[in-house]
């Protein structure tokens, strides 16, 4: 008879994923074993392993339950019948939202996604095309024509992407700029500029 789940696993699994990740961003994949990262979180080795079977596959995990998260949110968001620069800034919010609280998946999904196998690596870039792919559409709407006979439209995307990936680095709440204000911002210079190309 299969052994059933216990009723809290899942916060369980998200706790050490967090946990891990935190430790992952502070000290780098390489340098955690999975021994610091049970002391670290307060539990034993045997349980680490029950729910991850290696550090990998806890890496992998984190990544991925980021990059689903950011998909899932943003796609939610999405409002193609709104005016081009609402629907964007609609987006750009939902991802800077998203965003919150997981500035240690973020680092660990920019710095240790390429660590993994080819093959996972494969599955966690799908998940990427296809949330920049939800952005390159919106973008393409301010200013279809300006991507219609030239290869602006990544560059362009990539740069906005540019601009809300690193937003964790000097960001911080309560001095001066909310995440709305933020992501009007961003919106509006993206905006502005694609406006312009001819």
């Amino acid at each position: 008879m299969a052994r059933t789940r216990a009723k809290d696993y899942d916060d369980k699994r998200d706790a050490i994923l967090h946990g891990a990740a935190s430790i992952f961003a502070r000290d780098g994949y390489d340098r955690a074993s999975m021994a610091q990262l049970a002391g670290e979180m307060s539990v034993s080795k045997a349980l680490l392993y029950h729910y991850y079977a290696s550090k990998e596959a806890l890496l992998y995990d984190i990544i991925a339950s980021h990059l689903q998260e950011l998909v899932e949110v943003v796609e939610d968001a999405d409002r193609p019948d709104a005016a081009p620069q609402i629907r964007l800034e609609g987006l750009v919010t939902a991802l800077l939202e998203a965003y919150r609280d997981a500035d240690n998946e973020h680092r660990v999904q920019l710095s240790g996604l390429r660590l993994l196998p080819e093959a996972q690596q494969e599955e966690l870039k799908a998940l990427e095309r296809r949330l920049v792919a939800l952005f390159a559409e919106a973008v393409r709407q301010v200013n279809p024509e300006a991507f219609d006979t030239k290869p602006l439209l990544k560059p362009v995307t990539m740069s906005l992407f540019g601009m809300l990936n690193w937003f964790y680095m000097w960001f911080r709440e309560d001095r001066g700029i909310t995440r709305a204000d933020y992501a009007r911002l961003a919106t509006s210079l993206l905006v502005s500029g694609v406006k312009g190309l001819t």
